[in-house]
């Protein structure tokens, strides 16, 4: 099979599995990468290029030209994820015997802990909001749904009210892939969430409106966050997706287990929720030695 009928079968597998345009886009271009590169490997056109024409060598000599080039280990690794699940879907497909791919080791990253907020600076970002005023409700909504509840940015602006149960404290979101989960919605979201609700005169289905009455956008979370920090002083650097962070971390420091912090997140593996215990092991060695007398 040339290569562009597998992109062509590949790109609508990965649409049947709910990838959004983006990640297929994103596929598509680093997959026509390695194509354009093996095709001068091999001393063919690239239209005349055919799956079977590929083994472990090539994959590898592709990598080491990357490294050469000085691209760094997470491009090449999500470069190498691209090439694994189209060789998997090709192999299963029943279209390839063996994968060129199974033997090539992916590159060692070392994995960055998360940033978060302490919890007098989050106390601090959920006092700013001018909740006298309809858009200053609606900011405390939206700080509430961040850190109380760790919502992505992406499943807080596409909330509607039905997906909102007030009365049992409970909140449902459409997380990546389309998969959704419930969570628990904390009682001072619920007073934020029914005192910006009476404030409003329409009866939009949009839980967070902007001011021109239409649905909020994932820009104008972050510049609603970047008014608060203003507001309240904060020198760091602070994006949405930190709230996220504190609500996992804080969860962890005060108990909770792992698993639980899993489903709340809606992390498909546990591996991704992990790493909010190594940073808390992190803070708790930095704690111990700028206290303990033996630590200096």
């Amino acid at each position: 099979m040339l290569v562009d009928e597998a992109l062509s079968l590949f790109a609508g597998h990965l649409y049947s599995q709910n990838r959004s345009d983006l990640t297929v886009v994103a596929y598509q271009t680093d997959l026509s990468q390695f194509f354009q590169f093996t095709a001068i490997e091999q001393g063919v056109k690239p239209e005349a290029l055919a799956v079977d024409m590929i083994d472990v060598y090539i994959v590898r000599s592709f990598l080491g030209a990357l490294a050469e080039h000085g691209l760094s280990r997470k491009s090449m690794a999500r470069k190498l994820a691209a090439l694994r699940s189209l060789f998997k879907f090709l192999c299963r497909q029943e279209i390839l015997v063996a994968n060129p791919v199974q033997r090539v080791a992916s590159p060692k990253l070392g994995r960055k802990l998360p940033h978060f907020l302490y919890l007098n600076q989050v106390e601090g970002l959920l006092k700013a909001s001018d909740c006298s005023k309809l858009l200053g409700s609606r900011d405390q909504v939206i700080m509430e749904l961040l850190y109380g509840s760790g919502l992505r940015v992406s499943e807080l602006v596409g909330l509607n009210r039905e997906n909102i149960d007030l009365e049992n404290g409970l909140i449902r979101v459409l997380g990546k892939g389309n998969k959704e989960r419930v969570i628990p919605v904390t009682n001072h979201a619920i007073k934020a969430i029914e005192r910006y609700l009476e404030m409003r005169s329409d009866n939009d289905s949009v839980l967070l409106l902007n001011y021109k009455g239409t649905r909020l956008s994932d820009r104008s979370i972050r510049r609603i966050l970047n008014k608060l920090v203003t507001k309240v002083s904060l020198e760091q650097h602070v994006h949405p997706h930190m709230l996220r962070h504190s609500f996992a971390t804080h969860l962890l420091d005060g108990g909770a287990d792992l698993r639980s912090v899993q489903e709340l997140l809606g992390h498909q593996k546990l591996s991704s929720t992990q790493i909010y215990t190594h940073l808390t092991r992190e803070r708790i060695k930095e704690v111990y030695a700028s206290s303990h007398p033996r630590a200096k």
